[in-house]
């Protein structure tokens, strides 16, 4: 019996990079109008920087041209920052995503993979909850409950009953602090020694402990922040019950909604993303029929619909925030960054910082200065200033070419500053080339 040869397309760099542009509402054209778009199309927001959630749906929205011309973006020496509010057809993200989150409740803010707290389409939270956040919850519960066992008097009925009177405050007051149910509560302030016996020990609040837990849980949500949209002091909502499908349903919505987003990956990728076992991301491959593609990386998947080729579109410029879903959406990243960047892009961590983008390609960085200027560099190999190597910008542009470029990055700049106005942005995570210019370096 011969050996049958298995043909499966090959999706190249170029070909990933488009569909990057259009189904993350990067290039011009696919720009979304509403934030529930942004959301939908990219599936989850990673919010443990709340500032990064209104950024990167910034980044994405629909405006008119009035933002090109606004001061206060660009290079030193650009003007002082820019005040005014987005121009006629604009969607602004900061009244939008209020909305969305607080008023008709069509985005969550949760747990989700990782341990990480992102923003998510709120049809979408019984699958995250069930596949990926619920495991979590229960081992959270447990190990309070062990804690409140070794350290205190409280048990689980008083814990019980504790819970109880939270909920029901929140009920009535709709959404509260952390300090005002305390405050409602006496037993919200209640102490419990950690680490017995090591050297941790020491006395821990409940309260906060308490409130992680029931929001892993999913009874309760963070609501609307204490201060401006990059606060991360929230305050708290009772959540409405929704459905809890089998975990089998759960990994499959998932994984089929991240490859409509993000395919083709690879099942390293999708590992990484999830933070589930590689038995659990191979079942859901296989529940949903994905099918092989090659990649310069080794095999990786698209949805069964989704196989074939995607043209590129316009040109485009962007500028992303710190933890972007875009720039963190895969652990194989060389297609979109070039290695020889990653020590000024990211943190010890992992985490990425601000960045400028280039038809689909990370060429610089840029940052927000105390006077509020948005200010940019491009990074060695981009704008052909260093012959285009890796995935800088290609071989041969000239410098037509490359004022184009920049003036379309300039222009993302004064859009960015237009709409941020006399907030003061500085990311949770601070990279090396982010400090630099935030703090008066050259761009």
């Amino acid at each position: 019996m011969g050996t049958r040869t298995v043909h499966r397309r090959r999706i190249d760099a170029d070909e990933r990079r488009a569909r990057l542009a259009v189904r993350h509402r990067l290039a011009g054209s696919a720009r979304a109008a509403t934030v529930e778009e942004v959301a939908d199309s990219l599936v989850a927001l990673h919010a443990t920087d709340p500032a990064s959630v209104f950024l990167a749906v910034g980044a994405r929205l629909r405006s008119g041209d009035s933002g090109a011309g606004a001061p206060g973006a660009g290079r030193p020496g650009a003007g002082a920052p820019g005040t005014g509010a987005p121009g006629a057809g604009d969607v602004d993200p900061v009244r939008g995503l209020e909305r969305a989150l607080y008023e008709d409740r069509t985005l969550t803010r949760m747990h989700g993979m990782r341990h990480t707290i992102f923003v998510f389409p709120t049809a979408l939270v019984p699958a995250v909850h069930a596949s990926t956040t619920r495991d979590v919850a229960i081992r959270e519960r447990a190990s309070l409950l062990r804690h409140l066992a070794a350290g205190s008097a409280y048990d689980a009925a008083w814990l019980e009953e504790t819970e109880r009177l939270l909920l029901a405050e929140l009920a009535v007051r709709g959404e509260a602090t952390g300090a005002e149910l305390g405050a409602a509560i006496p037993r919200l302030r209640a102490q419990y020694l950690y680490g017995v016996g090591t050297r941790q020990e020491g006395l821990q609040p409940l309260s906060s402990r308490l409130l992680r837990v029931l929001g892993m849980e999913g009874r309760i949500a963070r609501g609307r922040p204490q201060g401006a949209w990059t606060s991360s002091r929230f305050r708290w909502t009772v959540t409405p019950p929704h459905p809890d499908p089998s975990d089998a349903d759960a990994h499959a919505e998932l994984v089929r909604r991240w490859l409509a987003a993000a395919g083709p990956a690879t099942e390293a990728d999708l590992k990484w993303w999830t933070g589930w076992k590689v038995t659990d991301v191979r079942k859901a491959l296989a529940a949903i029929g994905a099918e092989a593609v090659e990649l310069a990386e080794g095999i990786g998947h698209v949805l069964p619909e989704d196989n074939e080729p995607v043209p590129a579109p316009e040109p485009w410029a962007a500028l992303l925030p710190a933890l972007d879903p875009t720039a963190m959406g895969w652990q194989y990243r060389d297609w979109y960054t070039d290695p020889a960047h990653k020590a000024a892009l990211y943190d010890r961590s992992g985490n990425i910082g601000p960045t400028v983008w280039w038809n689909g390609r990370i060429i610089g960085a840029w940052a927000q200065r105390p006077d509020g200027q948005i200010v940019w560099r491009l990074l060695p190999g981009a704008a052909g200033s260093a012959a285009g190597a890796g995935v800088g910008v290609e071989a041969g542009v000239g410098a037509g070419e490359e004022a184009a470029i920049e003036a379309a990055i300039e222009a993302e700049a004064a859009r960015l500053a237009a709409w941020v106005g006399d907030i003061r942005v500085t990311p949770r995570f601070r990279t090396p080339l982010e400090r630099e210019l935030a703090g008066g370096g050259p761009a």
